[in-house]
């Protein structure tokens, strides 16, 4: 446990706490003494857990009397099927109607917390090839930064209610346990790796470590609201990431996938694979933020030390 954060301890509630980055966040929080409860989409059978059902709109408040903080993480997982327009629709009100629902929750309690930071992600920024954009970046075009632009809207009630409220914009997340990248560690380690597309397209990416590190960054620090992109400082291209992975590895990397079998493998989701996001987190590293891996075959080498 960290002493100083020890003596600290807050009592913070988090949705999503099963997922890659809550389970995470959940175990880092808890390991430094904070109390954390978890919003669970049935009844609460645990001391630590708080019912709510976001497609009702509906929130046990009662569970987050207390909370300096929530953060808020749920929703469906874009890549977890081809975007069908049955899964778009669940990617739109997943994400529209959770956080709805989150915000309305926390501006109606009597003591609001000091903070909700409710997830968001690179998604926003839509295509950028190979420009650099940071916070000030307007939106894209296309499904992904319109559902982004709606889904920061979504917490209008907290941020009107006067709690600080900031939206971390997450890249692509380098870890084992799950995500777009954990799927291609077993690929990777048979040999079959390799580039998509052209590999001419920016991938910008976070250690799990620093993402949750970041979160709590954004907890803690009074001074930042709005969108902070949570990705390292120096996006790297999808051949360099192919390049380390079979550096790490030990792997050879000589297969590619082109585009046109992307295309009917993936469907609309293809264009998020092959599209090209070169993000920088201006407002983190202004803000005092310290990453822990910085580059991609640090990121790499701290998934594979990782639980």
């Amino acid at each position: 446990m960290d002493p100083m954060n020890a003596t600290a301890a807050t009592r913070i509630a988090v949705t999503g706490s099963t997922g890659l980055i809550g389970t995470a966040l959940v175990r880092s929080l808890r390991a430094d003494g904070h109390e954390v409860v978890r919003l669970v989409r049935r009844p609460a059978r645990a001391a630590d857990e708080v019912a709510w059902d976001p497609k009702r709109g509906w929130v046990d408040t009662k569970g987050l009397v207390g909370c300096t903080a929530v953060v808020h993480l749920a929703g469906a997982g874009i890549g977890d099927h081809r975007w069908t327009d049955a899964y778009k629709r669940e990617l739109r009100e997943s994400r529209l109607l959770g956080t709805s629902a989150m915000a309305e929750a926390v501006a109606s309690l009597d003591t609001p917390p000091r903070v909700f930071v409710s997830g968001s992600a690179l998604g926003f920024y839509g295509e950028t090839g190979a420009r650099k954009v940071d916070e000030s970046a307007p939106p894209g075009d296309g499904f992904l930064p319109s559902l982004c632009v709606e889904w920061e809207e979504a917490a209008a009630p907290a941020r009107e209610a006067g709690i600080r409220t900031v939206f971390p914009r997450t890249g692509l997340v380098v870890a084992r346990g799950g995500g777009a990248w954990g799927r291609l560690f077993p690929v990777f380690k048979a040999g079959l790796g390799g580039r998509l597309g052209d590999g001419g397209q920016y991938w910008s990416f976070i250690a799990l470590h620093d993402e949750v590190a970041a979160l709590r960054h954004l907890i803690d620090t009074e001074s930042l609201s709005g969108p902070v992109n949570l990705t390292a400082p120096e996006p790297v291209t999808n051949k360099e990431v192919t390049a380390a992975m079979g550096r790490v590895l030990r792997r050879p990397t000589l297969f590619s996938v082109p585009k046109p079998a992307l295309r009917i493998v993936l469907g609309e989701l293809a264009e998020d694979v092959l599209g090209s996001q070169r993000v920088v987190p201006a407002r983190l590293l202004e803000s005092g933020f310290s990453f822990a891996f910085p580059t991609v075959d640090d990121a790499i080498r701290a998934a594979l030390r990782s639980r």
